[in-house]
């Protein structure tokens, strides 16, 4: 039994230090300390550590880390590397704004300051001492004084300035079409000896031309100055109205007394310098027609877009009737002789 005892792998003659690998470590470190620093080369042993490399795990060649684990790299691809961020270009020369640029915008800022400034002094002058009427311009001597107060950049808010202006300046077009109109009626009357055109167009020129400040344009401008329902609602109402007119008369309907284009293809078969002024009227009347179509549109929405409406209109209309000092003398006056008829038929009845 003594011979299950022994181990069979056991060899009691083997000598640990005759291992390959050991004995080749202490061959290099004996070299290493028999050569000096002199005959020390460094790069000897490359070939050996670079097949150690490629034969130790991966696990070696990050000690700094041990739980670091590289990622597994199947076909023999390269292993994935951060490429840096690239920075931000650089602000293009459209992007950056320009000294002129920064320098009129500050004017203008400083311009709006300054008309807001005068338009506060205007109000706070307004509430003490009344403001004297300054339309029409009209010379102090005149046997005519100015009938109305206007002034756009103290009465209209900021953003309906232009609007309103673009309105005034409408209406001034309006009118020097009307005049030109008149003189092209005469042309027509010199070259063709239409009589009636000439005074039709007089006494258009002379009715429509104040009737269209008054009844459409102080409207509008006193419904964008005190935001009226009322205002607008006239305005549309007469506009829209106006609008038809200087249709009629851009195509030259006969008896409205305008140089429309019918007037105008007819003059040309019996004077052509006739025919030509009447042209010019012509195209005058259908740029008004035009403009004010487009006009027409964009303040229908801009109301449309404002918190005005025809309920808002009749109120300020019956609040407007009511503050109004000759209907209130009116139904003063309407009362007082009720209650006096009243009276005299109580006596009359007990006598």
């Amino acid at each position: 039994m003594s011979g299950f005892d022994s181990n069979p792998f056991a060899d009691h003659d083997a000598n640990p230090f005759a291992d390959p690998s050991v004995t080749q470590l202490t061959q290099n470190a004996a070299n290493n300390s028999q050569r000096g620093l002199e005959d020390y080369n460094p790069f000897a042993d490359q070939g050996n550590k670079r097949n150690t490399l490629a034969t130790r795990p991966a696990d070696s060649q990050y000690p700094q880390n041990p739980q670091y684990r590289p990622p597994m790299i199947s076909g023999g691809a390269q292993p994935a590397v951060m490429q840096p961020m690239n920075e931000p270009p650089p602000y293009s020369s459209q992007n950056r704004i320009s000294t002129e640029e920064l320098q009129r915008r500050q004017e203008e800022l400083e311009r709006k300051a300054a008309d807001l400034q005068r338009r506060e002094e205007e109000l706070r002058n307004a509430t003490h001492l009344p403001r004297p009427n300054n339309w029409p311009p009209l010379p102090s001597n005149f046997c005519v004084q100015p009938c109305f107060y206007q002034d756009i950049n103290v009465d209209i808010p900021l953003e309906f300035q232009k609007t309103v202006r673009t309105m005034y300046y409408l209406w001034m077009l309006d009118a020097s079409v009307m005049i030109l109109n008149v003189l092209g009626a005469l042309a027509l009357l010199i070259g063709t000896g239409e009589g009636s055109l000439f005074i039709m167009s007089i006494v258009f020129c002379a009715v429509f031309t104040p009737f269209s400040y008054v009844c459409w344009f102080r409207p509008i401008y006193k419904a964008f100055r005190s935001d009226s329902s009322f205002n607008f609602m006239v305005f549309f109402f007469v506009f829209f109205f106006n609008c038809f007119l200087k249709g009629l008369m851009a195509i030259g309907v006969p008896g409205m007394g305008a140089c429309g284009w019918f007037v105008t293809l007819d003059a040309y078969g019996k004077s052509i310098g006739a025919a030509v002024c009447s042209t010019l009227v012509s195209l005058g009347f259908t740029a008004v027609e035009a403009a004010n179509i487009y006009l027409l549109l964009k303040i229908h929405k801009m109301y449309r877009s404002s918190d005005a409406s025809f309920a808002k209109a009749q109120q300020e209309f019956a609040s407007g009737v009511l503050r109004n000092e000759h209907v209130q003398s009116a139904a003063a006056n309407v009362a007082a002789g009720a209650v006096h008829q009243t009276m005299t038929a109580n006596t009359g009845s007990r006598y």
